[in-house]
């Protein structure tokens, strides 16, 4: 790590994690080099080894930063309502699903590949931010359904995080993909985030 202020580490890893931020708006996971990092930053490629030391650690990080945003907006719902229903509530969170499109998008990523190649601190990091945010949805449950046991939240948060899995892609499509489901004769129905959320919150809720 580079001699300074803990200001000026913390600035310069923002500036790497927002470069990446605005490449993955427009280019790929496989297609971004830390060269194309490097060159939407004020410093070198050289430099950002001072901070990550790889591809991977870099789109980690950006997770983590989208798990804290999400978080903060979990957060949000509890301190604003003392009572919820069920249908109030699955638009609520499906809401905050709605506005992490960057979280949705990394995802639908390979998870195994971008840990396996992420040094242990960097991978402790993110599981922190990560375990946050199913303790901010775990306390959206306590404060709405007060009647849900242990076991019902769990059975819960077991269906809803892996389905966030899939979200993106199943609501992002191109349209090569588009013309392939045409051809191949798939009567698909297209949803919205929130819309596909929504339906999955609020069906969830319906079994508890």
């Amino acid at each position: 790590m580079p001699r300074g202020s803990a200001e000026l580490t913390n600035a310069r890893r923002e500036e790497i994690i927002s470069a990446c931020e605005q490449l993955y708006q427009t280019m790929s996971f496989k297609e971004i080099t830390l060269k194309d990092i490097a060159g939407a930053t004020s410093f070198t490629r050289t430099s950002i080894y001072n901070y990550f030391q790889t591809k991977e650690e870099i789109f980690l990080a950006l997770m983590q930063k989208e798990y804290e945003r999400w978080t903060e907006a979990l957060d949000d719902i509890t301190a604003s309502y003392t009572t919820l229903s069920a249908e109030a509530f699955s638009s609520a969170l499906a809401q905050t699903l709605e506005k992490r499109g960057m979280l949705l998008k990394l995802l639908s990523m390979n998870h195994f590949d971008m840990e396996e190649n992420s040094r242990p601190e960097c991978l402790r990091a993110f599981k922190r931010a990560y375990g946050a945010s199913i303790e901010a949805v775990r306390r959206c449950l306590v404060r709405f359904f007060p009647d849900m046991d242990a076991r019902a939240q769990r059975d819960f948060l077991y269906a809803f995080l892996p389905f966030l899995y899939g979200l993106y892609p199943y609501t992002t499509v191109s349209r090569k993909q588009r013309d392939a489901m045409a051809e191949a004769g798939l009567d698909f129905v297209y949803m919205s985030v929130y819309d596909m959320a929504h339906n999955c919150i609020r069906a969830l809720l319906g079994r508890q």
